[in-house]
């Protein structure tokens, strides 16, 4: 049977909004993740992504995660060699770094090269930002081969690749049709945000994210995610990594032994 494109755009949006329905008559806790069994530092990305972080800054983020085996640190591209060099010597910390970061809006050859120089550099973990424009002009295809293009490169070079959607720019039909492109060009996880955009990471986003993907695709939670309790309540809504800048402080409070308050670097 041939369908028009408005009977197929009329399709999307039906199932979109079931889709909607259904995670908003869900709390956060009734989304159970894989997550919860995993050691909280593992889904900790320990994120430093200020325009004006120095290498003496890099250099200590490093030595947390070092300290505290979290899953990886996010950098800015220009510090991935920095940092895999840091810690040359500790497998299980990951150099995360970001493409596109932070608008999304480069061409899809520019976000390519950067992905494959930061392979090369180091990094095992690409957060991509998505097209947001292309979203908003509800260009499907553009939005696809952008994922799709990253997400190969990513792959190829035996790399992860997290696509952040800037969900305090989108509908609730637009973050749920972004995660469907999302998964079917192969990313590997679905990000929140960036944390330079307006808001972060919600409970509400998280559940609707989780419920939209499935439970094998991962969900990363980011910005404004400052203590503890912000991290369980992202976890127990769905999340499968957090990006933060407090994880140490997260992880003392975790302790039941909290340090000073620290600073938080604007970034995820």
């Amino acid at each position: 049977m041939n369908i028009s494109q408005e009977q197929l755009q009329k399709l999307v949006e039906d199932i979109t909004r079931q889709v909607v329905a259904t995670v908003n008559s869900l709390t956060g806790e009734d989304v159970s993740p894989s997550a919860e069994n995993i050691p909280l530092a593992r889904l900790i990305d320990h994120t430093l992504l200020k325009p004006e972080a120095t290498v003496e800054q890099i250099a200590q983020l490093c030595s947390e995660a070092r300290q505290h085996r979290f899953a990886s640190v996010c950098v800015n591209p220009p510090y991935v060699r920095t940092c895999r060099e840091l810690l040359r010597d500790v497998e299980d910390v990951a150099v995360c770094t970001v493409i596109g970061f932070p608008l999304g809006s480069h061409v899809t050859a520019v976000k390519v090269y950067e992905t494959l120089q930061a392979i090369a550099d180091g990094a095992s973990e690409i957060d991509m930002v998505i097209n947001i424009g292309a979203i908003k002009s509800k260009d499907w295809a553009l939005v696809k081969e952008d994922v799709e293009r990253v997400t190969a490169a990513a792959h190829a070079g035996g790399a992860l690749c997290k696509v952040i959607l800037e969900t305090g720019l989108l509908t609730e039909e637009e973050k749920v049709m972004a995660c469907q492109i999302c998964q079917a060009a192969g990313a590997d996880f679905v990000k929140t945000s960036t944390g330079f955009g307006p808001g972060g990471a919600t409970v509400e986003d998280v559940t609707l994210m989780r419920q939209t993907v499935g439970p094998l695709m991962g969900v990363k939670a980011s910005g404004g995610i400052r203590a503890y309790e912000d991290a369980r309540r992202m976890i127990a809504a769905g999340a499968t990594r957090l990006g933060a800048s407090a994880g140490v402080r997260i992880m003392q409070e975790a302790a039941g032994a909290a340090g000073p308050e620290q600073p938080d670097s604007k970034g995820y």
